[in-house]
């Protein structure tokens, strides 16, 4: 493949990248502040959204075979899983951003607000990122050509992740809602025409398949519950797979742990050592470097592999996690800069992660001799098994900080609630830093001589 025929098809993907980033970086970092402290939802009403969610998701990613397997266009075509899913998902992201009514303390229809906001955002992202997932793993299929779209996508993911910032910057931090309410729709507007603007490329996109290929992906679409359950299988009982889906579990659980660090921030650090237009940079800064370290950082993943890479970062979670435990919560300044190098790292080693389910793709097509890859299921195996941690983190988080007060602190319970978040945004990412590195060591698919007889 050369250079010529990537990039047509990388700046589309871009485009998609950039068009889901803008929706996803701000719904994932704000929802959980505007519920909790605008909102004021109850605490039973954010654990059973939570609960909600995590059936949600996973009837949601059982329909991922769909992909493959269906004969409806809407699924089978993944042009046309973007050019429909695109505006019902920018609808899908204001949906929390405007209440249905004026809510007080408590009231059950937050609640319902937020189970309908958060299941109609996961479907529609479910809906346009998997078809996206599934391109990358077959349309480029050198690990050269791999990490070329993966810097084209870091530079889409830049850009999109800038809306964390502008909203942080325009509303205060959300304390003004209603620029807040103004700036997500013209986000949505933007990112709906970015998506639009991928599909130009879309013939690029599709990888083009022979006269006999093609009778194979007809013939393969009628499979019956049976055969997907036993493909299920096979893929499942690979040990690097679940070696993965385990490391993987725990880095979005951490990623969804980082959502609450402009709470931890704003409780820890005192408002006269930190202004709000500083906080702002900062939270916005925890979206942006990630793309940046990746980009600066494609000669390291040349020259030592995304396993190195991965497996340097979780090391470097756990240093900076004993260190902050060391200075302690009143070295404000190193506070208000480690939940930011925590966001950075996480999301930086996270965008890699296409890369080893691209090379389990290819493994899995070579061990098994398929006639042709099973992308969308392994894309959505892993998806069915760590998208839990969405929903596990924020009710093991809340109800941890609820014991100390949060919510309703007062003058004998607030220095509690401060030791109880200054242990929370040390001992967590060094815990599961520790586990990651465990699980991750023994992973042995490292580059495309490994994929034979080693899955």
């Amino acid at each position: 493949m050369t250079l010529l025929n990537i990039k047509p098809s990388a700046w589309a993907f871009s485009m998609i990248t950039l068009g889901t980033e803008m929706l996803n970086s701000v719904f994932s970092f704000y929802y959980v502040k505007l519920f909790l402290h605008l909102y004021k939802i109850s605490e039973v009403a954010f654990y059973q959204a939570q609960m909600i969610l995590m059936i949600w998701n996973a009837l949601n990613d059982l329909t991922g075979y769909f992909h493959n397997n269906s004969k409806a266009d809407c699924c089978s075509n993944r042009h046309t899983s973007v050019l429909y899913g695109a505006p019902v998902y920018a609808i899908a992201f204001l949906l929390p951003w405007f209440p249905w009514k004026d809510y007080r303390e408590g009231d059950w229809l937050s609640g319902l607000h937020l189970v309908v906001s958060l299941c109609a955002f996961d479907s529609m992202l479910t809906f346009i990122q998997q078809a996206q997932c599934v391109l990358f793993a077959e349309i480029f299929t050198c690990y050269e050509s791999r990490l070329q779209l993966l810097k084209m996508n870091q530079v889409a993911s830049l850009v999109g992740s800038t809306s964390i910032l502008f909203c942080g910057l325009i509303s205060d931090n959300m304390e003004i809602l209603l620029n807040f309410q103004a700036t997500a729709i013209v986000i949505a507007i933007l990112a709906t025409v970015s998506l639009y603007t991928g599909m130009c490329h879309k013939s690029r996109l599709e990888p083009k398949r022979s006269l006999e290929e093609n009778l194979f992906s007809e013939s393969e679409q009628d499979l019956p519950w049976t055969s997907v359950v036993s493909l299920m299988r096979q893929i499942l009982t690979q040990k690097n797979f679940r070696l993965f889906l385990i490391m993987n579990f725990f880095q979005v659980f951490l990623l969804t742990f980082n959502n609450f660090m402009m709470i931890f921030a704003d409780n820890l650090i005192p408002k006269d050592v930190l202004p709000s237009s500083v906080r702002s940079v900062m939270y916005g800064a925890g979206f942006i470097y990630p793309q940046c370290l990746v980009l600066i950082s494609q000669s390291w993943l040349k020259k030592f592999g995304y396993y190195k890479i991965i497996l340097f970062s979780f090391y470097l979670e756990g240093t900076a996690s004993i260190v902050m435990l060391l200075l302690g919560q009143q070295c404000y300044y190193f506070l208000a800069l480690y939940p930011t190098i925590i966001m950075v790292i996480v999301q930086a080693s996270f965008c890699l992660f296409n890369l080893p389910l691209a090379d389990m793709v290819d493994a899995d097509l070579l061990k098994f001799n398929r006639q042709s890859p099973v992308s969308s299921m392994i894309f959505g195996i892993n998806a069915l098994f760590t998208k839990p941690a969405q929903s596990i983190a924020p009710v093991v988080i809340l109800s941890r900080l609820n014991q100390y007060g949060y919510g309703n602190p007062n003058k004998s319970t607030i220095f509690d609630l401060h030791d109880a978040m200054f242990n929370l945004i040390c001992l967590v990412p060094l815990g599961i830093a520790g586990i990651q590195i465990l699980v991750w060591s023994p992973f042995s698919i490292r580059n495309k001589t490994d994929y034979t007889g080693t899955l």
